[in-house]
């Protein structure tokens, strides 16, 4: 253990369950990398991987956003390109879009496209589903409301599904936020992982919520609090 996390592991209490507010308080005392470190959320589900039915996977919009600028792209048709190039969209195009990205170009974060275009975007399929970055409908980036997409997405609208192991990871904000808006964040994405519970799950749905930053230590949330 290097001598960095050894001190940092000095201000965790491994024994205790957090509160939000208390966790935060910590993990702005243990990111102290020379970077702004990302705080990630780790939540571990009760739930059947092996029933589709079961599977976890939904958005969430994080009231103060990523602390990342994202790289949207739209493929669409008509109006909704203009509809899109108004909205801020980092580039939107039709089949010529479709195309380029054939050729290789992978230029951006994530990808919105309109229903009535997914027919030609699906030959894409190999290509852009092993990146993660194929339009769906269940994370928001298979709509005719670009506009709408286009703003969620550049402000703190996130995606989140779960792992093999059931456990559902992603990121929350960045070590720079302000105390309350950490928070805020934290406990947004806890609520809607909690709203997404599948009818079919039985038993405990939550079994164990952690957060840390990038470089630091995890700290245990105690389930018992209100999210």
């Amino acid at each position: 253990m290097g001598k960095r996390i050894a001190e940092l592991n000095k201000l965790v209490d491994k024994t205790k369950l957090y509160t939000v507010e208390e966790a935060v308080d910590v993990i702005k005392k243990t990111a102290k990398a020379k970077f702004d470190e990302t705080i990630e959320i780790h939540v571990k589900l009760g739930i059947d991987t092996k029933k589709s039915e079961q599977l976890i996977r939904s958005t969430v919009v994080l009231p103060h956003g990523t602390g990342k600028t994202r790289k949207v792209v739209v493929i669409a048709k008509g109006e909704k390109i203009k509809e899109a190039e108004a909205a801020g969209a980092d580039l939107a195009g039709a089949e010529d879009l479709i195309e380029k990205i054939g050729k290789g170009w992978m230029d951006f974060d994530i990808l919105v496209a309109t229903p009535d275009i997914m027919k030609e975007l699906s030959k894409l399929g190999k290509v852009l589903g092993p990146k993660g970055l194929m339009p769906n409908p269940k994370s928001g980036t298979v709509t005719f409301e670009v506009a709408k997409a286009i703003n969620e997405l550049k402000g703190g609208r996130i995606e989140y599904k779960n792992d093999d192991a059931g456990i559902i990871h992603s990121l929350v904000g960045k070590a720079s936020f302000e105390k309350n808006n950490l928070i805020e964040n934290i406990k947004t994405f806890v609520s809607t992982v909690i709203k997404s519970k599948p009818s079919s799950v039985k038993g405990i749905y939550l079994q164990s919520i952690s957060i840390s930053s990038t470089m630091g230590p995890g700290l245990k949330l105690n389930l018992t609090q209100k999210f």
